[in-house]
């Protein structure tokens, strides 16, 4: 993993837009403690087929202009078509947006056409093509395999295709084997893929969720894992409190070996995520 040790560390949240009042308040409080940490970057997800596209430039919007932190909206390409997205590039430049999260995105049920997109190297390279080298790009990747590959090896293929596409730098999916990061990521040198691959960080609150989580994904959850968070029943403290040790371990070899800085999933809550980082012994940027 020689090429990751070239970047500069760099930690980023990731956060969704929300849908009521009540949920508007708890993203503004949850910025205020997360804020501090001073990110490299916030993105904000983001919905096909308009279900909360207008959502997302508002919640980015706000993070950006409250909070002076350079604010990174997804951009899925399903369901879209070359105007839309072009009306949208063009609405986050006039707005001062120089960073995008570049998707596929999931086919909404009953759609039979993915649209004028099909993947996410389509889009990368029409960003690229009607901004030039005006935001910088992120794109997602799989270490443990994307769930709708045919296989690993044509997962890394597509994932190269979005890289000489043009994309800047990648957010994987989360995990908790770094096993299987460290394999990617010498899978992608051998490649050439020479672009920063950042960790994506799932923090362990709740075991229903990230078992309905994962299985939606496609990421593991080793045995183990699976197993101890069984045995804890309802005691969501002592669910917490093992997913802290869990994830700080899996942050902190990480870290250690090498990766480029931590993407943290915060599900739009802090608490977590800053036990995390203190736990880590990490300081503001």
């Amino acid at each position: 993993m020689k090429t990751q040790l070239k970047y500069p560390r760099e930690f980023s949240f990731e956060f969704f837009p929300p849908k009521t009042e009540e949920a508007t308040e708890n993203l503004r409080r949850t910025l205020i403690k997360l804020a501090p940490l001073k990110p490299r970057f916030c993105s904000v997800t983001f919905g096909a087929g308009g279900s909360t596209r207008e959502k997302t430039f508002e919640t980015a919007l706000e993070i950006q202009q409250t909070t002076g932190i350079e604010c990174a909206p997804h951009l899925s390409c399903i369901a879209s078509t070359r105007r839309s997205i072009r009306e949208i590039l063009e609405a986050y430049r006039s707005h001062g947006i120089r960073h995008i999260v570049a998707l596929r995105g999931d086919m909404p049920s009953g759609m039979l056409s993915a649209g004028e997109f099909r993947h996410a190297n389509e889009l990368v390279e029409f960003i690229r093509s009607e901004t030039g080298s005006h935001f910088h790009i992120e794109v997602a990747c799989y270490p443990e395999v994307h769930p709708q590959a045919a296989s690993a090896e044509s997962d890394l293929k597509n994932f190269k295709r979005k890289v000489d596409a043009g994309a800047d730098s990648a957010i994987t999916q989360y995990f908790y084997n770094p096993e299987a990061y460290f394999r990617f990521v010498d899978d992608c040198e051998r490649l050439g893929i020479d672009i920063p691959i950042v960790p994506g960080i799932m923090p362990i609150t709740n075991h229903s969720q990230l078992v309905r989580f994962s299985d939606l994904c496609g990421a593991d959850i080793p045995r183990w894992i699976r197993k101890r968070l069984e045995a804890f029943g309802d005691d969501r403290k002592a669910i917490r409190a093992f997913g802290l040790e869990v994830v700080t371990e899996l942050c902190r070899r990480l870290l250690e070996q090498g990766a480029p800085g931590l993407h943290f999933y915060t599900l739009n809550r802090a608490e977590a995520c800053l036990e995390v980082w203190k736990a880590l012994g990490l300081e503001p940027a």
